[in-house]
């Protein structure tokens, strides 16, 4: 039996293909002349990711998340990260009897054992990894050392009063003559470096902050900014003259806030940085969104929804009309959430429109609009206009204002699914927000399909996360009567989570379903309390509660829960 037959088989095994499938698989492999595997993950039947826990049983390899692993990273002068990021490995260390241990992607690749055996010659022994782990490991060490060049390339003597005098010259100027000394400048490789290794560390926003003797770097990893750089203040001028260059924007203009946008391919992967300026005392503050425009493909379940909430959002979503809406603070996901729910019920049938401010993700398919104001295209001008457009699905990015609102709900009613967001503390407040708008309460209770409110907890660090059972106080929290086992963060943390404790986030939902009790008590009741305890008996279940689970299950710590303030 050839390996291709050995290998479906054990797929078939693992239940990662379906038996009654082997036999045209096998038969499409031969006539195009691909590996099984190859084949497999071409057609999605299976994926990098999901293929190696099988992989590694296959093969008697340990598998591992590559958190999990202490790595060396002397060893890096070993291998080029070019070399690394090719043939999907990374050296970890070598063990007390000179085996080097090799984290590698692809198990028992002939290519990566033969270039490794060129490249250092001594004993390998294999872990798996996600390939995708390794690429982003090494993206991140390629851009802290790139980072750290610029910086001691800035902070060397006379260099900032240079790099000052350049960029005046330039203003002047407003051309270069030659493209290698742009290449090379500090200020270019710097500003080109903090925008890179953004990306591995996962930020969402990079801060760029000028102060009286100093500019600070900083980071938004999982909802916290983090420190990342100083430099000098008399560099700073070029600093703003290459961020204005490349987003856009008005070199010569310092008095008044301005808005642009990059767009960079990294790792072969196309990023939108939305850039903001600020004036302020020392200078122009520069806040940086990224977004990761080619790889939006979240489910419900990779945003956190239970079994219970999913079943609750199918009978949302199946409505052939009405209101469903998304609410929490800004940063909690509420978009990210929305996009996801467009994606299940975009098809060739219906007819989609968004309105938005701005446009976070393109879908194909979907019709999207963006607001501006300096052109008068406000949610509500947009909205009359979209439905004169024949949609069957309505997306508003925010219901800010009276009219939005009025237009929103009434397009809800005259038979379209309306999808929007509000800010509200819980789900039941965005009931008495509506009428608040000036909404009249029938027309509400008639609209509204459903809420579902929001926030992000940060998940606790599976590399250095301590176990331990509750005390006294965390179980009066928990509202417990017996001790418990429960994750803490590590107050040192480690490598893996940047010393945090804390690795990602994920969003606890409270999700309310309108039924006819819900609508009567929307006609009658002005009270938040009663409609919230009512919500809950019709069996919502609040985000207080929907978070002590995560603490209970290791997720998330109880100070997450307690910093929540959502009791």
């Amino acid at each position: 039996m050839n390996i291709n037959h050995e290998l479906l088989n054990y797929y078939i095994y693992k239940k990662l293909v379906s038996r009654k499938e082997r036999d045209t698989i096998l038969a499409e492999c031969e006539k195009l002349n691909v590996s099984v595997r190859d084949y497999l993950i071409a057609k999605e039947y299976i994926t990098e990711t999901t293929e190696l826990p099988a992989l590694a049983d296959y093969y008697a390899m340990p598998y591992v998340e590559i958190d999990m692993l202490d790595i060396d990273r002397s060893l890096f002068d070993l291998f080029t990260f070019g070399f690394m990021k090719k043939h999907k490995i990374i050296p970890v260390c070598f063990d007390r009897n000179g085996v080097l241990l090799v984290a590698t992607g692809k198990p028992l690749n002939a290519h990566t054992i033969s270039a490794l055996a060129s490249q250092f010659a001594c004993k390998y022994d294999y872990v798996l990894v996600p390939p995708v782990q390794i690429d982003r490991y090494v993206d991140s060490i390629s851009a802290v050392i790139s980072t750290s060049m610029a910086l001691n390339d800035l902070n060397s003597d006379n260099l900032g009063q240079q790099l000052s005098d350049d960029s005046k010259a330039g203003e002047e100027a407003s051309t270069v003559s030659k493209e290698d000394d742009v290449i090379n400048n500090p200020a270019v490789r710097l500003v080109d470096s903090i925008i890179k290794e953004a990306i591995p560390y996962r930020a969402s926003d990079i801060h760029i902050e000028p102060f009286e003797k100093n500019v600070k770097v900083r980071y938004r990893i999982d909802g916290d900014l983090q420190n990342r750089a100083e430099f000098p203040i008399e560099a700073y001028s070029a600093i703003c003259a290459r961020l204005k260059i490349i987003s856009g924007l008005n070199i010569a203009e310092r008095r008044i806030p301005q808005d642009g946008r990059i767009n960079l391919v990294i790792g072969g992967r196309e990023y939108d940085f939305r850039v903001s300026t600020l004036p302020t005392v020392f200078g122009e503050k520069f806040v940086i969104r990224i977004l990761d425009k080619t790889t939006f493909s979240f489910t419900r379940k990779d945003l956190g929804f239970s079994e219970e909430e999913n079943v609750v959002v199918d009978k949302m979503l199946k409505r052939p009309h009405g209101i469903i809406l998304l609410t929490g603070p800004t940063g909690c996901g509420k978009s990210t959430t929305l996009y996801s729910f467009l994606k299940e019920v975009n098809n060739p049938l219906v007819n989609i429109v968004t309105v938005e401010d701005p446009v976070e993700y393109t879908m194909l398919g979907v019709n999207q609009t963006q607001v501006n104001a300096k052109a008068n295209m406000t949610f509500a001008v947009a909205l009359r206009s979209i439905l004169r457009q024949d949609p069957d699905i309505i997306m508003i990015g925010e219901i800010r204002d009276e009219e939005t609102a009025e237009i929103a709900v009434r397009s809800a009613i005259t038979g379209h699914i309306v999808f929007s967001t509000l800010h509200t503390n819980d789900a039941p407040g965005a009931i008495l927000r509506l009428e608040d708008m000036g909404v009249e309460d029938y027309l509400v209770a008639d609209a509204l399909v459903g809420v579902i409110a929001q926030r992000l907890v940060k998940k606790l660090c599976p590399a250095c996360k301590k176990k331990g059972r509750t005390n006294a106080r965390e179980m009066e929290i928990l509202g417990i009567d017996q001790p418990v086992t429960i994750s803490r963060p590590n107050e040192q943390g480690c490598q893996f989570c940047n010393h945090t404790g804390y690795k990602g986030r994920t969003a606890i939902h409270e999700v309310m379903y309108i039924n006819e009790a819900m609508r009567n008590s929307i006609l009658t009741e002005k009270n938040l309390e009663v409609l919230r305890n009512l919500a809950i008996e019709n069996g919502m279940t609040p985000l207080y509660e929907s978070c002590k689970k995560l603490v209970l299950n290791g997720t998330t710590s109880i100070q997450e829960l307690m910093t929540l303030n959502i009791e």
